[in-house]
């Protein structure tokens, strides 16, 4: 199957294949969205430890080896390497938006100084390259991503990261409403559930980025 016939939605069910895509790496960003330590924690419950098993492995198994390789071949490439983690200022988190301070699976507490609000060893940053902190679902609504990417010429972003349905999708809306283009690495992306990762992907493919996978990105670099 290719990328140009993969996820669509009812939508674009008929529409013709999209062009190729060349990535120019002076002018794309590889964004790397929330991949921390407190989404591999295994529950302390016994049926949620069950629940969550397909999650953490596709995390382990799959996400976080496929987008440390990516990383590695964005940098080899001189492609801008950057990261969007979920954590709080205040250790209370009184600056959290309200959506994690609601009750349920939203509700999240990650002072940004903690262990759990880290980004996994795996994917640690290097370098200057730069890490935004936010307490909001887009990478671009709560931090200066957006004017940052503005400055230093930046026209398409590579997003890899989870959740698929969440801040992802969120994130991806955001950088399309820029006027940037945007390519989703679907192997290098989860959602709780993979029936989740794949609806949301069918959502935003071909209206706000093209839903790629990890080998397609290295067939995209002029």
């Amino acid at each position: 199957m290719s990328w140009k016939t993969n996820f669509r939605s009812f939508y674009y069910e008929t529409a013709a294949a999209p062009e190729d895509i060349t990535l120019d790496p002076a002018t794309t960003a590889l964004l790397v969205i929330d991949i921390q330590n407190t989404y591999l924690e295994v529950p302390e419950d016994a049926e949620e430890a069950l629940r969550w098993q397909p999650f953490l492995d596709r995390m382990n198994r799959t996400v976080i080896p496929n987008t440390a390789a990516l990383i590695s071949r964005a940098r080899e490439k001189g492609i801008e390497v950057m990261f969007a983690r979920i954590a709080c200022q205040k250790d209370d988190g009184r600056d959290r938006s309200l959506s994690q301070k609601k009750p349920g699976f939203n509700y999240l507490l990650l002072p940004r100084d903690h262990e759990d609000s880290q980004i996994v060893p795996e994917l640690v940053p290097v370098g200057d390259e730069i890490v935004v902190t936010k307490t909001t679902d887009s990478a671009l609504t709560g931090t200066n991503l957006r004017l940052m990417l503005s400055n230093m010429g930046i026209k398409d972003v590579i997003v890899a990261g989870i959740f698929t349905d969440q801040c992802v999708s969120s994130t991806v809306r955001s950088l399309c409403d820029e006027s940037l283009g945007v390519i989703v690495v679907e192997d290098c992306c989860a959602a709780a559930t993979d029936k989740l990762h794949r609806h949301e992907l069918e959502i935003i493919n071909m209206i706000y980025c093209h839903v790629v996978s990890a080998e397609d990105v290295t067939q995209f670099l002029i």
